[in-house]
């Protein structure tokens, strides 16, 4: 099977990452990015996810999102892969550029690479749980049906 390999926005398939400029709406706000959403939701309800929701670039909103002197919503660990699923098919759903991209790479297997995450992305060494790659083969595979 073929892989794709994924990670910078300016790289062949950025567009998967959560850092492309891609906004996105979402319980009624707009968010600037899928990375913008995700880190705020951490903080869901408290002044933390809209100073996050507002934050310049996506890289802000990761740095902003790991602060541990913010206190993290207990079931964060529970429910981080459903929203970040919630994130991936806004961001697909709401641009269809992007949904057909998606649907072009069936059926290979994505996978966000890099050495800096071996959660959601690869680890660099392949041995990372891709959980990002994972989620967008999961909604890619429900578009085939729509």
């Amino acid at each position: 099977m073929n892989t794709i390999r994924f990670y910078k926005p300016t790289d062949p398939y950025g567009e998967f990452s959560n850092f492309s400029d891609h906004p996105i709406k979402i319980d009624g706000k707009t968010w600037a990015t899928t990375e913008h959403y995700f880190q705020a939701q951490k903080f869901k309800g408290t002044q933390h996810e809209e100073e996050i929701r507002l934050l310049t670039s996506p890289m802000e909103a990761k740095i902003a999102g790991q602060d541990r002197s913010k206190p993290l919503r207990k079931d964060w660990e529970q429910i981080k892969d459903d929203v970040m699923r919630a994130a991936i098919k806004a961001k697909f759903t709401q641009y269809n550029e992007l949904k057909q991209l998606l649907k072009s790479t069936h059926p290979s297997y994505l996978v966000e690479h890099t050495h800096n995450d071996s959660y959601w992305a690869d680890g660099g060494n392949g041995k990372g749980r891709n959980m990002l790659g994972q989620i967008l083969m999961e909604v890619r595979q429900q578009f085939e049906f729509i």
